[in-house]
């Protein structure tokens, strides 16, 4: 028998938790593990979670949390995408669109009509590739202290129903970001 008969394609399940000790697994204990350090911003931890499991590790892992924004005068919520990461020795196996695409079909049932995430900007075209659009607004953030910081971070928006649409209008989160 070849090794291809028991392997099985990866699939991205919900997780009941999601801790610091499997961050590690996935991204090592490093101080930066997500390259967002230098931005000096404090960072909200997700409700949901989705991963991807190799054998008995975690290798993938993509977060939710429904959060209060305003699109200029309208108050509403989004779906804040977050802690999305792919083990360095997984990348490029499809692995973030998967965990990213289950992620969001659970959005879809949380009720907002966008998905929005922060990303450094050399993950830009990953994300776009898998639908997202890049806002050309800045976007207000909460911080400790009630700080409002515009964030450094880029902001993409995907919609999550059909008929949605995001107005090109200032954006400010009413919490800290996810």
């Amino acid at each position: 028998m070849s090794d291809n008969q028991h392997s099985v394609a990866p699939t991205a399940v919900r997780l009941p938790r999601y801790t610091k000790t499997e961050q590690d697994e996935i991204l090592g204990d490093g101080d930066d593990p997500f390259g967002v350090a230098a931005a000096g911003l404090t960072w909200l931890p997700k409700e949901e979670h989705f991963g991807i499991r190799h054998g008995d590790r975690l290798v993938a892992h993509a977060g939710l949390l429904r959060l209060p924004v305003a699109i200029g005068d309208t108050r509403t919520e989004v779906v804040g995408v977050g802690g999305v990461a792919v083990a360095p020795d997984m990348q490029g196996q499809g692995l973030a669109r998967l965990v990213v695409t289950a992620a969001l079909d659970h959005a879809r049932t949380m009720g907002p009509q966008h998905a929005l995430l922060f990303c450094r900007p050399p993950l830009v075209p990953l994300y776009q590739h898998l639908g997202w659009h890049p806002l050309d607004q800045d976007v207000l953030v909460e911080q400790p202290g009630t700080r409002l910081v515009t964030m450094p971070l880029r902001t993409m928006v995907t919609p999550l129903h059909d008929k949605a649409h995001w107005p090109s209008e200032p954006v400010r989160l009413f919490s800290l970001p996810m």
